[in-house]
């Protein structure tokens, strides 16, 4: 018998479910949402490179495994707003063609069962809720939209825009990368009044005075504060869920927290604990009438991970790089084919400056030519990082499981890498004019954990959505095909991922989905 009933329970406070809540939360229903995680320290450590990046000191402390054996750390986030506490705010949408089957060297990324039509207006209340300041018109691979950004793009500083500038001068189209953001609008870029004085720490690190758009700060903690029929229950571990003996009905929702065991009940239940949480709670909850695990008829709860090819940059320039705020630019030119390649690359943009203490981490070739035995401050302050990412595309063998011993197995075979190195290289030849830029680093370290495999930052795939139970976890809305009143809002759903940061796409769905169930609570 459940301890307590609630009209519906979110499971997990990240994008997916902090936007559910918020919406939820105005029909009056009583709504509770689980976190596994507490409340993430402020304190001077969020500013500290070493802590953040080399420690990886905000880091889940759980061992997976990899499909060949080997052992490693998630980069996952168990706090109130989830990943996004660390996230770098890059709110940009998918694009319109994205939701069509699009051809990559590799392989077919399949359409989605769903318009971009569909998800535009959410597209725009997204953008709404997370403060995202952009400038439309620029991106030449941009969808439609049915209204502007509320704000401004935040504006490049003097050492970005010249490189914006050389960029537009041999044809591309660098533009203003869509941030999620709360500023001083007098001023046009992040200043020590409206966020914080280490806002070129901003990617990756946790913000100390909330001036990032992250869950907590725009839909959790205004929820709560609004809204005295929502409750949040922090350091609540959700084991499994129970249904009903014909498995159509979750009838109890299964907690450990401070030691003591509960179960609560709910008309509806939401899931949005990040795609591979998500998944292996589907998996945990097996029983009577779900013996491979929840709504896993089709054996497709896990399977068709995605992450993007990512890779984290580090240019060395003979010019200082006094900038504070980097991460205001990208390039999307070769997102789709080109006359580059005929196939899609990706996407360039910048991210947070590289400190020292990172640097003092990573494995770099030893110096030679180009600042010998540099001290590693130096190095930072000649420094100018980009974050590259193309798409990952699905395939059923790339899955998260748990063995018979109950561990948890991420089995990864890596795809279209050929499109990556391509974008690597014509970041390369992009930098090379003039003389400016004399190497170009890859970074293996990433907030403590190497990239390809513990690096889970844009998980998706593992619940994906679609008309045909069999080839499918979720219908349309989001729903379980196989459990009433289940519904999931994380990442899980994706049946691809493009190339683009996946956030702004979560929220957007979230709130498409918790219109739906508002529908259904009437």
């Amino acid at each position: 018998m459940a301890d307590e009933r609630y009209d519906v329970i979110i499971i997990g406070s990240g994008p997916g479910g902090g936007s559910v809540f918020h919406r939820l939360a105005r029909t009056g229903k009583r709504v509770l949402l689980l976190e596994r995680g507490d409340y993430l320290p402020r304190s001077q450590d969020n500013w500290n490179a070493r802590t953040v990046f080399v420690d990886g000191a905000y880091q889940a402390r759980e061992t997976w495994y990899g499909g060949d054996g080997r052992t490693f750390s998630p980069a996952l986030h168990y706090y109130v707003g989830g990943n996004s506490k660390v996230y770098g705010a890059a709110l940009l949408r998918l694009r319109e063609e994205d939701f069509g089957e699009v051809r990559h060297v590799d392989g077919i990324s399949p359409a989605w069962p769903v318009s971009y039509a569909a998800f535009e207006p959410y597209y725009l209340a997204a953008e709404r809720l997370f403060s995202v300041h952009g400038n439309r018109g620029e991106d030449p691979t941009e969808p439609w939209s049915s209204g502007p950004y509320d704000h401004p793009g935040v504006a490049h500083e003097p050492r970005i825009q010249k490189l914006s500038d050389d960029w537009a001068k041999v044809g591309l189209h660098p533009f203003h990368l869509p941030l999620g953001i709360r500023l001083d609008e007098r001023e046009g870029r992040p200043t020590p009044t409206s966020i914080c004085i280490r806002c070129d720490a901003f990617d990756g690190f946790p913000c100390l005075l909330n001036g990032k758009a992250d869950a907590q700060v725009m839909t959790v903690d205004p929820t709560l504060a609004a809204h005295p029929n929502a409750t949040l229950l922090t350091n609540a571990y959700v084991s499994r869920l129970e249904t009903d003996p014909s498995g159509r009905t979750v009838t109890g929702v299964h907690v450990t927290r401070e030691g003591r065991e509960a179960c609560y009940a709910a008309d509806i239940v939401v899931v949005a604990c990040g795609a591979l949480s998500s998944a292996l709670l589907f998996l945990r909850s097996a029983g009577g009438a779900h013996p491979n695990g929840l709504a896993n008829g089709s054996d497709q709860v896990g399977r068709n991970y995605m992450r993007h090819n990512m890779s984290v940059l580090m240019a060395l320039s003979k010019e200082v790089n006094d900038t504070v705020f980097q991460k205001t630019l990208a390039v999307s030119d070769f997102y789709f084919a080109s006359e580059a390649w005929e196939y899609p690359m990706g996407l360039i943009q910048m991210c947070a400056k590289t400190h020292p203490d990172q640097i003092r981490g990573e494995e770099f070739p030893k110096w030679t030519g180009f600042l010998p035995d540099a001290p590693f401050d130096m190095v930072a302050r000649h420094a100018m990082d980009f974050w590259l990412q193309s798409e990952d595309l699905p395939h059923p063998d790339n899955r998260v499981t748990l063995d018979r011993q109950g561990r948890t197995i991420l089995d990864i075979r890596q795809t279209n890498r050929e499109a990556h190195d391509r974008l690597r290289d014509k970041l390369s030849d992009l930098l090379r004019p003039g003389g400016a830029y004399t190497y170009l680093f890859e970074r293996s370290l990433y907030l403590g954990k190497n990239i390809p495999l513990s690096g889970t930052a844009h998980q998706a795939g593992t619940l994906r959505f679609g008309p045909d139970p069999r080839s499918s976890v979720l219908d349309l809305d989001c729903r379980a095909h196989e459990v009433d009143n289940l519904y999931v809002t994380d990442a899980s759903f994706f049946p691809s991922i493009g190339a683009v940061n996946p956030t702004l796409t979560i929220i957007a769905n979230a709130l498409r989905v918790a219109d739906r169930i508002a529908e259904r609570l009437g």
